[in-house]
Formats: C-alpha cells, sequence, structure tokens
C-alpha cells in the first residue's frame, strides 16, 4: 500500500515565512524558492494574496511571481481568500491557488469570522473563476485532528469540509493537523473515514511537529497511500497556539525517511540542507529540522 514515489509540496515560502517575525524583502523569498526549485522540489507555495496589513511578511506576492520562471514546469500555488485575491493572483499570472477551510467552526468563527457552511460559500464564488481561468485549486483544512478551542474534532466533521471542497473543484485536499496533536492511530481513523468518500489520491498531509508525532503521522499516512506531503524547509514557521513550540514538519526530515524507506521524491537532500542553513541564517533564528542539525558539517553557501 506504500507509494512507491511521493510528491512534496513545500510549504515554507508561505506557511512557514508567513509565522516568520521577520519580513523579508522580495529578492530573499525568490531566491529561497529558487533554491528550493534547485534541489528539485516541484511544487512551492510562493506566497499569498491576502491583505498587507493583515499579513505583512506576504506582502508583495506579485513580485515574488514576477521573479519566477513561470513556465520551467515547477508549480507556484499562492493562498487566494477572496475574490480580491484571486484578481490579484490573476493579474499576478498565478497558475494555481489555494483556499483554506477549517473543520472546527469556532476556528473559522475566530480565524476568518464566519462559520464552515459560510467559508465554502465563500470559496466557491472563488474557485468557480478560478477553474474557468484555466487555474487550478488545491483545498486545505485546517484542525483536523483537534482544535485549540474546541479539542477534539470528529473525523466524520472533517469528512464533511472536504466532501465541500471537492465539490467546490478542488482538485486535492491537504489534511492539516494546525496544533501538531494528532498520534498515528487518530491520523489513521481519520484517513479511513475520509477515504469512504474521496479517493485517496486526492488526499494530501500536512502535519505539524509541535509534539514530536509528525513523521509518525506521515508514516500513517504513507501506509494509507497517501503520495502528497506538505512540508518546510528547515521546519520554517511556527504553532501560533502552543508558545515556543515547533510547527511545520521539515522537509529535510520527510526526506531523509523517504530515503530510508526507497521511496522515490527528487530532491537533493544536501542542496536542501544547505538551504534551510541559508535561510535560517537570514531569518537569525535556529534550523528546526534534526537531519538538517546532524548534517549540519555539509553547509555551504548557496
Amino acid at each position: 500500500m506504500i507509494p512507491e514515489s511521493v510528491k512534496i509540496v513545500e510549504v515554507g515560502p508561505r506557511d512557514g515565512l508567513q509565522n516568520e517575525s521577520r519580513i523579508l524583502p522580495v529578492a530573499e523569498r525568490i531566491r529561497l524558492i529558487e533554491n528550493l526549485a534547485e534541489a528539485g522540489l516541484k511544487q512551492i507555495e510562493a506566497g499569498s494574496f491576502v491583505r498587507p496589513d493583515l499579513l505583512p511578511q506576504m506582502s508583495d506576492t506579485d513580485q515574488v511571481l514576477a521573479g519566477l520562471n513561470l513556465d520551467s514546469g515547477i508549480g507556484y500555488p499562492v493562498l487566494v481568500p477572496n475574490m480580491r485575491g484571486l484578481d490579484n493572483a490573476l493579474a499576478a499570472g498565478a497558475r494555481e491557488i489555494a483556499v483554506f477551510a477549517a473543520a472546527s467552526e469556532t476556528f473559522s468563527q475566530k480565524n476568518i469570522n464566519c462559520g464552515i457552511n459560510e467559508s465554502i460559500r465563500r470559496f466557491a464564488e472563488v474557485t468557480k473563476p478560478a477553474i474557468d481561468q484555466g487555474l487550478s485549486v488545491r483545498g486545505y483544512i485546517s484542525c483536523v485532528l483537534g482544535c485549540p478551542y474546541e479539542g477534539f474534532i470528529s473525523p466524520e466533521q472533517v469528512a464533511a469540509v472536504a466532501r465541500y471542497l471537492e465539490d467546490i473543484g478542488c482538485y486535492e485536499i491537504s489534511l492539516g493537523d494546525t496544533i501538531g496533536i494528532g498520534t498515528p492511530i487518530a491520523t489513521g481513523k481519520l484517513i479511513d473515514s475520509i477515504t469512504s468518500h474521496i479517493p485517496v489520491d486526492r488526499l494530501a498531509v500536512h502535519f505539524h511537529d509541535t509534539y514530536g508525532q509528525a513523521l509518525a503521522n506521515i508514516l500513517t499516512a504513507l501506509q494509507a497511500g497517501i503520495s502528497v506531503v506538505d512540508s518546510s524547509v528547515a521546519g520554517l514557521g511556527g504553532c501560533p497556539y502552543a508558545r515556543g513550540a515547533s510547527g511545520n514538519v521539515a522537509t529535510e526530515d520527510v526526506v531523509f525517511m523517504l530515503d530510508g524507506m526507497g521511496i522515490h521524491h527528487g530532491v537533493d537532500l544536501v542542496m536542501l540542507i544547505a538551504t534551510g542553513q541559508s535561510i535560517c541564517t537570514v531569518l537569525d533564528r535556529p534550523v528546526m529540522s534534526k537531519v538538517n542539525v546532524a548534517r549540519s558539517p555539509v553547509y555551504f553557501e548557496v
């Protein structure tokens, strides 16, 4: 059941950087993305079209896209929260967008000021014109294994949101453990619940490593047949609901595990480690990847 190859979706330049306190200039963001592409990653989140006063780390995403070769065969998805964001993404030449829903009613209300059903209705207004204009749309679900406000989230609730996202045209749905409390048994139950409604080849996983469970959960997902994994170089980002805790699982750690399992992914680990070291030097923050720290003597400038 374990897939022979895995697609890694690199989320560091978007999900990672948006949780960093330092705002990087456009040139540094482009450099990071280009280094990740050179390391072999084929799907790299390039930014988001959210109001810059709400998320200054992602301002000027249009300039980031302008500095990339959008015809290189590498996907550069961008987060789009509403029609204004879609208009800006289209003007910037985006080829793929992402929309975010939550499996928690309370989280949805606090995060985007509306409930789950209303959020899906709003996203449908975005996805239809996007698809009509030839863009691909990826869907994300937050809080799939727990919510900072509601605690336990039932797999059935996650499955319902996943079906909504599929209905509005999302080609792939990424299951996000936002606070990183999931464990392998819970992950397995969640995937079993969802795959009774949605084919496994349309699912991805997005684990945070807050409690050190991310790789174990990814292994469970692989054993269930999921072949798309989101991760962030050097573990960029953090968990906003657990002070001082790590956030996104590090791409280096995922690649090392896949290498050990003989699963193809197309990423050069040495170049990835160097990229992680380089961006953390720029951000003046420690590398959160255990593999990167263990292999740090291979560091070289990129």
